[in-house]
């Protein structure tokens, strides 16, 4: 019943290597899904998740906070137009990707996944990193955007990066100790890639077995 987080620099093929080890080991790939199961407990549009994830410096949460007064906010959830802001996301979020981490066998991207189940056993957490050079020819290729497409794309997710592990408070997600594995993009392949970070997981399942 194990768990990968996989957080990546925007670019790197988190998603593309997310979903073919979940393919390959017959786990669920979680990446989205994550923004409805939010979206969904605090009764919002996903799209409203979202804004919360990109605004930079709170600015979001100052502007709310002067529509809907403090003292509501410990009932909010309950009415019916809901409500969320970032202390309310950071709290679902921890709450959602523990749940789906309890059922096991999953792929986790992004989110901070590796910051909330740090502490889980059978929890194996992968970065992936690339020049940028590699993550502009990345997307443009992947996603069929002209070349200044993918620069302002990278831009913008970079951004969304930030802001979002701003609000988990750590600015060090790219520092290697936190993970398992790092793996540079520009300098392996996605086969073997995935052939790491497959034998990561199953040989530590293997392992685990034989010395329970």
């Amino acid at each position: 019943m194990a768990v990968l987080t996989i957080s990546r620099q925007f670019g790197a093929g988190g998603a593309t290597l997310g979903k073919k080890l979940a393919e390959l080991l017959g786990y669920i790939f979680v990446n989205d899904e994550i923004i409805s199961k939010v979206a969904q407990k605090a009764k919002v549009s996903p799209d409203w998740v979202k804004s919360v994830e990109r605004e930079a410096g709170g600015k979001l949460q100052k502007f709310i906070g002067a529509i809907v007064p403090r003292r509501l906010v410990d009932r909010i959830l309950d009415d019916r137009q809901g409500y969320i802001d970032e202390e309310i996301y950071v709290d679902l979020l921890s709450e959602i990707i523990n749940k789906i981490a309890d059922e096991g066998n999953c792929v986790i991207l992004g989110r901070g996944g590796q910051y909330i189940l740090k502490d889980r056993k059978d929890t194996y957490h992968v970065l992936l990193i690339a020049s940028e050079a590699y993550r502009v020819q990345f997307m443009e290729k992947q996603y069929n955007l002209s070349h200044n497409e993918a620069i302002r794309a990278i831009a913008a997710e970079d951004k969304r990066r930030t802001s979002l592990y701003r609000k988990i408070g750590r600015a060090d997600y790219d520092r290697p100790e936190h993970y398992h594995l790092t793996l540079n993009m520009s300098r392996v392949n996605l086969d073997t890639a995935t052939g790491i970070v497959q034998s990561l997981i199953l040989g530590n399942s293997s392992l685990a077995k034989a010395n329970p």
